[in-house]
This record gives C-alpha cells, sequence and structure tokens, in this order.
C-alpha cells in the first residue's frame, strides 16, 4: 500500500456556488476583496473530507488577469488574503500544507497567446517571492504548452519552496498537451528544472490514465486531478470568458470520480485530488476508497 497526498479540489466553482454572485472573468477572485470568509469556508470543508494541500485561492491573482479588471492596485491584498485563508483553514483543522496556487498567465487554455518564457519568467518570479513565506510550496496549474511550461519554471527556479508542475492534456488525447505539442516532450525541461512532482490537471479523467504513462516516465512523483466539464467550450476560449461559458458533467458524481483516481492510484500515482466542478463530496469519497483500500492519506 501506498502513502497518498490528497489535494484539495475546485475551488473557482465552490466561490460561486456558495456566493451566490455572477460569474465574471475573474470569478473566484474578486470576492477575495469583500468576502475572502467564503474561500477559509472552503478549505475548511475540504481539510474536513481528507484533504492533506489547501490550494491558495490565488490561481487568477496575476497582474495581467488583474490589469483588465480594474483590481491591480489590490494585487499584493488579494495574495496575502487568500494565503491567510488558506493558513487559518489549516491551523484550525491541526495539520496540513499549503499549495500556492500559480495560473496562466492571460487566459486558461491558451498556448496560442502565452507570453515568452522570458517575459512570463517575470511574472511568475514576482508570485514566487510574495507566497514563498506564505506556502510550503508551489502548485504551477492548467500548463498548455512547452513555453508555458518553461516560463513558470524560469519563474520559480529561485524558490526555496518544492515546485509541483501541473500540466492539461488534451480532452480527447492524454499523451498531447492541450497546445498538441506531445506530452513526451516535457522530458527534457523536466530533467532541466527538477520540480519535485509532475500532475495532469483539468483535464477530462477518461484521458488521465494514458498520459499518466508518459508522466511516470520522468522519474517524479506523479499524479492527476482531473475536471468535471463536458468539455471546454469554444466560448471559454474567447477574451475574458466567464465559467458560465462551461457545462458541468452530470455523470461524474464523487463515486466515479473516485474510481478513476483510483485507478491513477494503481498506475503508481501518489498525488490525487481534484479540479473545477470537483467538490468537498468527491474529496470525501476518494478519501474513504483511499483508506478502505489500505493506503495513508498523508
Amino acid at each position: 500500500m501506498a502513502e497518498i497526498t490528497l489535494l484539495d479540489g475546485s475551488i473557482g466553482q465552490e466561490v460561486v456556488k456558495r456566493s451566490g454572485d455572477r460569474a465574471t472573468p475573474l470569478w473566484s477572485t474578486a470576492v477575495m476583496v469583500d468576502r475572502p470568509e467564503v474561500v477559509g469556508g472552503i478549505h475548511a470543508d475540504y481539510f474536513a473530507a481528507g484533504a492533506t494541500i489547501a490550494t491558495t485561492n490565488t490561481y487568477a491573482v496575476l497582474r495581467d488577469r488583474l490589469q483588465r479588471a480594474g483590481l491591480e492596485d489590490h494585487f499584493k491584498e488579494l495574495l496575502n488574503k487568500a494565503a491567510a485563508q488558506a493558513a487559518a483553514a489549516r491551523d484550525a483543522h491541526g495539520s496540513g500544507r499549503i499549495a500556492a496556487a500559480l495560473g496562466p498567465l492571460i487566459a486558461s487554455y491558451r498556448p496560442d497567446i502565452c507570453p515568452p518564457a522570458e517575459e512570463a519568467k517575470l511574472a511568475y518570479a514576482e508570485l514566487v517571492k510574495l507566497l514563498g513565506p506564505q506556502s510550503d510550496l508551489f502548485l504551477i496549474e492548467t500548463v498548455s504548452s512547452l513555453e508555458h511550461a518553461k516560463g513558470a519554471l524560469l519563474g520559480c527556479a529561485e524558490a526555496d519552496n518544492p515546485v509541483w508542475l501541473a500540466v492539461s492534456v488534451s480532452d480527447e488525447d492524454g499523451t498531447v498537451l492541450r497546445s498538441g505539442e506531445p506530452l513526451a516532450a516535457l522530458a527534457p525541461l523536466i530533467e532541466k528544472f527538477q520540480p519535485d512532482a509532475v500532475l495532469l490537471n483539468c483535464s477530462r479523467p477518461e484521458v488521465i490514465g494514458e498520459g499518466l504513462n508518459i508522466v511516470r516516465g520522468f522519474g517524479k512523483p506523479f499524479g492527476a486531478f482531473a475536471n468535471g466539464f463536458t468539455r471546454i467550450s469554444e466560448g471559454f476560449l474567447q477574451d475574458a470568458p466567464t465559467v458560465d461559458a462551461l457545462e458541468q458533467r452530470q455523470d461524474l458524481g464523487p463515486e466515479p470520480y473516485a474510481e478513476f483516481a483510483m485507478g491513477w492510484v494503481a498506475q503508481g500515482a501518489t498525488i490525487v485530488g481534484g479540479c473545477c466542478e470537483v467538490g468537498p463530496e468527491h474529496i470525501a469519497e476518494l478519501a474513504r476508497q483511499l483508506r478502505a483500500a489500505g493506503h495513508r492519506i498523508v
């Protein structure tokens, strides 16, 4: 039996559901200005469900995204509030680690507009400097191209905390990134930058397994946290989209999702959790199945 790190699940969609606010391009971020306790409650529920990691609500706290929404003046405030809410939930729970989420610059799933690596490096390095003292590790999320991976890893090169790289693969083919580049082509970047773990995220669970067959060859701890969308719609690939452009699956309840994740564990994954539309109930069921199979959640 294995020791398994159990990540949390969706933050953004949970914020929308609990806040009652209309979805906006910064749907999970704006709530931090006036109602940060909403996010704290989400972290608390994931810890109660069995998660051992709280992922900060900083996925979209990026200067380029905040500029478009007129919120750049709140940049450091949002980072600090997000980290504080994760820390408070961890402290109340009595254990756990904080993963500082580093999302894609400009937009998710858009490798065509990803900034050059040397430019992206500066943006990520600033986040590393500000969030490093308030977190236990960095989680680079939803990486959709080799250039995206390079820029983020460059920005994290001086990090004192462990760095986990999570890449997003095609919903039709888990062996290629969303850019169309082979997942296997990440190997030289993994060798050069030596992230502490390599994960697949924000992709359909059905394609994760074939991607993990490649990722496990990188020689790093590996795992996955999939999403619960029917697909990434064309509407969501437009400028400044909202979560309204995405449709939640109705066939991916807690038990089916946990069964997918247990399959990843059978492949050797030691880090599992959930992404968009995967909530506390899913994580609780996954924790139950992990324990029933004799695994130890760490």
